[in-house]
């Protein structure tokens, strides 16, 4: 009976999962990136839908699907099994004892209060108005399952009481966001109460926090805000987090555009409407965290928010995240409403033209900084160019400032030298923090010849099995140091079981027998060393044929060989002159003869 690990990796495809968060390039019969996880120019991390493993070669990183979700997730195994059986459709048992860690616990509980809020929306009494003002805002029944509205009523404690019953305590309902301590600190209450929900998921669909709409009929007397949010949690960090992305990645994907928008309403309104590549800031500054999310599916951003002061200012910041990044932009201006919810509820046609015609950030940037305004004065130039420099500073690309440069030049009749002239000041007085990568740099992975020579061989072994025959005959184990040794003792001592049974068929699935073979030993640390080594022997030998691979092994045998006898002879010396100290010449003149004939094999490999 299957594990359900086991169970999630049969029915989950490691291309697919990676191809999520990276943009995967198929090179032979694997697919290759640049590795996400440090910066690099030239992709070397490589994933084998063969095998269902990945590995970076720059870095180091490697495993399964698994360890793929816990570093780019920065989470453990438990959270990953939870992501990875939601998205395979397998059920695990909530409360099982070997999955209870603390972030799990929250998660249930969120989600099991998220369906009592939803329960109470669509059958209580209570929720009636809040039901009432869901639909006047044009929200289908369809729109409100599908996003799992809800309503918490006007209690202190019904929400907690539910949650005790099915067996969590307060503490951890507390620690979701849900309950808030009394000031004298022993007893709790709801924190959301006469409320319209709206859940708040991560990229992979959990329910993480809730954003709280105070209900219409109590909106003039509410004292604490129209809207209040979770606070940050375990599981929550606003920064980390795009409302709706979960629902809109794919769409993201597939029109290579995000469309992003302030409030949950614009974003709900939107998707009822089709417009399913659209997501919310949810009234935040965009952050770094978040772009990256983002760039997870596309470079190419378009930014809708309202046309007030806070809007101006979220898309400031935003464009300089984004621009930072790397990122695409332009600017979507609203035409008929004050939002994009109004906007699409009057009339949707408005809504497609304004996307068509969205400006490229920098010609938003000129509209709002020349226009109306008189260039015949002097000062307004300076205040023209202080204004736009800095921004054009921003794009890496030098075509790019170029070409704003000269529009900036030919706008405000100046000339173009001392534009540059300016532009470079501007960028040496960036910080060291402002320029610098979020990637971190891999970490110098230095292999000696001798450690190199020893991958090359056992990559060849894997990919040609039908060589062992050779390599048994001329490259001894004490050639190779470390797990390298232990990797090939095993490796021929497996190969020799083969031969004595007469399979003479080694090529057939020879890495997926042999690793079940160490598996069943426990040779976990081997087992991830050769899951490396057989990447590394698609990735380097995938085009050659076994003349050329034999070739390749005989050198490389040879060369191993003389480091191991050079090796051998400089231990001699040094064996042979404490030895000559010590006055033990009848065990000098034995090492002599050794050392001689050592010379002779190095000089016949040279």
């Amino acid at each position: 009976m299957y594990s359900p690990s086991e169970e999630i990796k049969s029915k989950l495809d490691i291309v697919d999962i990676i191809r999520e968060y990276i943009q995967l390039k198929p090179v032979g019969v694997n697919f290759v990136a640049l590795c996400p996880f440090h910066r690099e120019k030239t992709p070397s991390f490589v994933v084998s839908p063969d095998k269902q493993i990945w590995h970076c070669f720059g870095c180091g990183r490697g495993g399964d699907i698994f360890s793929f979700i816990m570093e780019i997730e920065g989470i453990g195994f438990p959270e990953a099994l939870r992501i990875l059986a939601h998205r395979a459709g397998v059920e695990l048992k909530k409360y099982d004892s070997k999955l209870s860690s603390k972030r799990n616990r929250i998660l249930d509980i969120l989600e099991i209060a998220c369906n009592y809020y939803h329960h109470i929306l669509l059958e209580d009494k209570r929720a009636r108005s809040a039901l009432d003002y869901l639909q006047e805002r044009k929200l289908s029944l369809d729109t409100i399952e599908e996003w799992r509205l809800g309503y918490s009523p006007d209690s202190w404690d019904d929400l907690i009481i539910f949650l005790k019953n099915k067996g969590f305590k307060e503490d951890e309902i507390f620690l979701a966001g849900l309950s808030v301590k009394k000031e004298n600190g022993n007893t709790f209450y709801n924190r959301f109460r006469g409320r319209i929900m709206f859940p708040i998921n991560d990229i992979n669909g959990n329910i993480v926090a809730f954003s709280a709409r105070v209900s219409p009929e109590k909106e003039l007397e509410e004292k604490m805000g129209k809207y209040i949010n979770s606070p940050q949690t375990l599981v929550y960090d606003k920064s980390k987090i795009l409302f709706g992305l979960d629902k809109a990645k794919l769409a993201i994907k597939r029109e290579n555009l995000a469309i992003i928008v302030e409030g949950q309403m614009d974003v709900i309104t939107a998707h009822q409407h089709g417009f399913k590549n659209v997501i919310a800031s949810s009234g935040t500054a965009l952050t770094t965290d978040q772009i990256k999310l983002i760039k997870r599916y596309t470079n190419d951003v378009a930014l809708a928010f309202d046309s007030d002061q806070a809007g101006e200012l979220a898309i400031e910041r935003g464009v300089r995240e984004a621009m930072k990044l790397g990122c695409n932009i332009k600017i979507i201006e609203i035409p008929v409403g004050k939002d994009p919810d109004e906007c699409i509820k009057n009339n949707p046609e408005d809504w497609i033209n304004s996307i068509k015609e969205a400006k490229h950030i920098m010609e938003y940037y000129f509209s709002k900084t020349i226009d109306n305004v008189s260039l015949d004065n002097i000062e307004n130039k300076r205040k023209v160019v202080a204004k736009l420099l800095p921004i054009i500073a921003r794009f890496e690309d030098k075509i790019e400032q170029n070409f704003w440069i000269k529009k900036l030049s030919e706008k405000i009749e100046v000339e173009e030298y001392l534009l540059y002239d300016a532009l470079s000041k501007i960028i040496s007085r960036k910080t060291t923090r402002e320029i610098k990568e979020e990637i971190s740099e891999a970490p110098k992975i230095t292999l000696s010849r001798k450690d190199k020579l020893a991958e090359l061989i056992l990559a060849i072994l894997l990919k040609f099995p039908e060589l062992f025959e050779y390599a048994t005959n001329n490259v001894s184990t004490e050639y190779m140091r470390g797990w390298y040794n232990s990797l090939y003792k095993k490796m021929v001592i497996y190969y020799n079981n083969i031969i004595e049974k007469q399979d003479l068929n080694i090529q057939k699935d020879f890495y997926f027998n042999f690793r079940q073979w160490l598996t069943k030993g426990q040779e976990e640390t081997v087992v991830r060393e050769l899951d490396r080594i057989s990447l590394l022997a698609e990735k380097d030998f995938y085009n050659y044929k076994l003349e050329e691979a034999k070739q390749e092994i005989i050198n490389a045998s040879k060369e191993l060989k003389k480091i191991f006898l050079m090796e051998r002879k400089k231990e001699i010396e040094k064996l042979i002159s404490q030895l000559e100290k010590e006055g033990e010449e009848d065990k000098v003149e034995a090492l002599l003869t050794e050392l001689k004939l050592l010379n002779e094999e190095i000089n016949y490999l040279t």
